[in-house]
């Protein structure tokens, strides 16, 4: 997969019975889908469940010893029907993707999949991308479950309770007949620690066994009038399945539960803050020992009715702690108790964040709350006026009052492309041909391109969706002087816009520019191979173009640029592309390596020639202070983080000079903007030489020779005209 290599994490998925795994959650849960017996296992990259992924395409042999088919999706709906290998045999089978994004993508299986139901366990590991760490929209993926009636597993987030979720999630789902989610927040995946492993097994019904012995069954396709059956199935079967196998089974826990008359309910992915608030507040231990009950839910859904009864029983009141919004859980909770009779008072969203990530200072301002109403908590004092000490002279002490705000005391430091990045020299193309023919409406799409919609650039209207960007678009065909111009990576591209953007604006005659945007990975997801990767990938089938995709359904005007860095060819062929009289759409593929995975391939290579004492040459550039006038064009229209400014040499100007930071990897696209823009030659590039030859040295001694020879005279002139 890409550059990065995950030998060390594979050879942790062959430890045996009674061996002591370490590492990350995510690990962990591929650790487990290999001891669960797992037939096959499928998805799409994202945070943060890409590990899961990348150590899986790593671990081929591992795979082949137990009979596993693993494959790279080509998007979240591939993925998700794959599971349709469960429905009618006793197959084992995990999916995984990122998050609502990829729920949403994947929803039109998972409904269909969740209608007919399950013979064999059917796992859905959803990496929930929400709160402080999240790229997308602020949702959460309980919605789906309760919709298509799919059982969510939220285990509290340490590696023992998550590698017994994915083999507890197998058995719920075959003892239910229905799939099951596993809900993991990035913290989940990406918490450190210990289990003691099992052995892998293979899967006691095989692939193979099931390609020889096909079978069917008509009720289980979702077709009237089985469809209609299928709701009322579970209701009347699979619910009741699934709640007696959650509570004879304990997945919910009960902590201290006769220590008090008040008690929380909190989710398990929640369990560790809850805790740690807890503590903070007196009220439990720093072992997590509580001294006010705790009911954690490690299955969000459904919600288990005896359970809440059994918990609430006796309480004056009881705190729901639901991240996010809408409150499902407590709403669900409010009616459980309102059936039953139940005069326990029930508080949630009233006291904690109506939305957002619970974190674990919004937790501990909500439980004190609670606490402090019911008397457990003193009610907290006002500040005492603080009489501030002697100031010594050697660290003079700033009091609280004289603090700054933290956003006007510290400057905001929004996304960017990385430096060398390919993709930003065509975003410099496009505000120059905006100087040319003027503002034009951008579709943008998901991916690292996304970034142009931010300064320096300021490029982008609007953003639907992984690969829609040009079907964000389609409203704007018109006869307007002006062609809306689309943006799509090359990960989305064959991810969805394919079929929804580029065959829908040939079906659809859309006179629109499309820019496919070709770094040779799915590098937002983290530089995974895809069919049109350059790399040679011993797995996967690489090297297919996309211009050949893009003819194939119907694309007339085509043009690709194989270096992107071309800034001048690039404005160019832009402003040909949005001026040309020719009808219909057309595709601009603008093609240069991802700058980050080229860079983690070369780099511990040179590293290794250099120590080996061979003469290695690094390109850089760099800036005449004495040329650059000091307008920082270059910057605007670039960005690039290893631009900067420093003091102008000359006493007689004020204006600071940009200058060129070490981090530069020589990819020279603020020189190509410079001219391109007609901007100043002040940009050089240079040869940093390892290892020189006898030959390099003596060359340099020359050349410095002569410049020294040139500037003496230089000097000696001035002075001359100076008298």
């Amino acid at each position: 997969m890409a550059e990065r290599s995950f030998v060390e994490e594979v050879k942790k998925l062959r430890l045996a019975e009674g061996e002591t795994f370490r590492g990350e959650g995510i690990l962990a849960v591929t650790k487990a889908l290999l001891e669960s017996g797992v037939s096959y296992v499928a998805g799409y990259q994202g945070a943060p469940i890409s590990h899961l992924m990348d150590v899986l395409a790593d671990a081929q042999d591992i795979l082949a010893d137990h009979g596993i088919r693993f494959e790279n999706s080509a998007s979240e709906a591939t993925a998700a029907a794959t599971l349709a290998a469960s429905v009618n045999y006793p197959l084992r089978g995990a999916v995984t993707f990122k998050a609502t994004v990829g729920t949403n993508v994947a929803s039109d299986a998972l409904a269909n999949l969740a209608s007919g139901g399950v013979t064999g366990g059917a796992l859905i590991i959803v990496g929930e991308d929400y709160g402080e760490g999240s790229s997308i929209m602020q949702e959460r993926s309980h919605a789906f479950a309760m919709k298509s009636q799919m059982w969510m597993l939220d285990p509290r987030p340490n590696l023992p309770s998550i590698v017994q979720a994915v083999k507890t999630g197998f058995e719920l789902s075959e003892a239910s007949n229905t799939p099951v989610m596993l809900q993991l927040r990035i913290r989940a995946c990406h918490v450190h620690g210990q289990f003691t492993a099992s052995d892998n097994r293979r899967a006691a019904f095989t692939l193979k066994e099931a390609m020889e012995n096909p079978q069917r069954d008509v009720s289980r396709i979702v077709l009237p009038p089985a469809s209609f059956l299928h709701e009322q199935e579970k209701i009347k079967q699979r619910w009741p399945a699934a709640v007696r196998f959650i509570e004879e089974r304990g997945l919910n826990e009960f902590f201290a539960e006769g220590a008090d008359d008040i008690g929380i309910i909190v989710q398990g992915g929640c369990y560790n803050t809850q805790v740690r608030a807890l503590e903070r507040l007196g009220l439990a231990d720093v072992y997590g020992r509580s001294r006010v009950p705790l009911y954690v839910m490690n299955v969000a859904y459904p919600v288990i009715d005896s359970e809440v009864v059994r918990f609430c029983e006796g309480k004056r009141a009881v705190l729901v702690v639901e991240e996010g919004q809408p409150n499902f859980v407590e709403q669900n909770i409010a009616t459980i108790l309102r059936q039953a009779g139940s005069t326990t008072a029930l508080h949630g969203k009233d006291l904690l964040p109506v939305a957002g990530e619970y974190t674990a200072q919004a937790v501990m301002a909500g439980t004190r709350a609670f606490c402090e109403r019911y008397g457990r908590l003193a009610p907290k004092a006002a500040p005492a006026e603080v009489v501030p000490a002697k100031p010594r002279k050697i660290i003079p002490l700033i009091s609280e009052a004289q603090l700054m705000p933290l956003e006007r005391s510290v400057h905001a430091r929004p996304p960017g492309f990385c430096t060398g990045c390919p993709e930003r020299p065509i975003f410099s193309a496009m505000k120059l041909v905006e100087r040319e023919l003027g503002q034009h409406h951008v579709s943008a799409d998901i991916g690292c391109h996304l970034f142009s919609i931010l300064p320096p650039f300021n490029i982008g209207n609007t953003t639907m969706g992984y690969g829609l960007g040009a079907a964000g678009a389609a409203a704007l065909n018109t006869q307007a002087d002006k062609r809306a111009i689309a943006v799509m990576g090359d990960g989305g591209f064959w991810h969805n816009g394919l079929t929804s953007g580029i065959a829908n604006a040939v079906f659809n005659q859309s006179d629109n520019l499309t820019v496919v945007v070709d770094n040779n990975y799915t590098s937002a997801t983290g530089g995974q191979d895809i069919l049109s990767s350059k790399a040679v990938n011993a797995t996967r089938s690489t090297g297919h173009e996309i211009e050949q995709a893009v003819r194939g359904v119907g694309v007339k005007w085509v043009k690709t640029l194989r270096r992107t860095y071309d800034v001048a060819g690039m404005r160019d062929t832009l402003k040909e592309a949005l001026t040309t009289k020719d009808k219909g759409p057309k595709v601009i593929i603008a093609q240069s390596e991802c700058m980050l995975n080229r860079q983690r391939r070369e780099k511990p290579l040179v590293r290794k020639a250099i120590a080996d004492g061979k003469r290695m040459v690094r390109e850089k550039f760099g800036v005449d202070p004495d040329t650059c006038t000091g307008d920082h064009s270059c910057i605007r229209l670039s960005g690039c983080p290893s631009l900067s400014i420093k003091p102008n040499p000359d006493p007689l100007r004020q204006e600071p000079v940009a200058a060129v930071m070490d981090s530069c990897v020589g990819c020279g696209v603020c020189g190509e903007v410079s001219h391109a823009a007609v901007l100043c030659p002040s940009f050089y590039k240079a040869q940093v030489v390892s290892n020189p030859t006898g030959w390099d040295r003596l060359r340099e001694r020359v050349r410095g020779a002569v410049i020294g020879w040139m500037q003496r005279r230089d000097a000696e002139r001035r002075a001359r005209l100076a008298f």
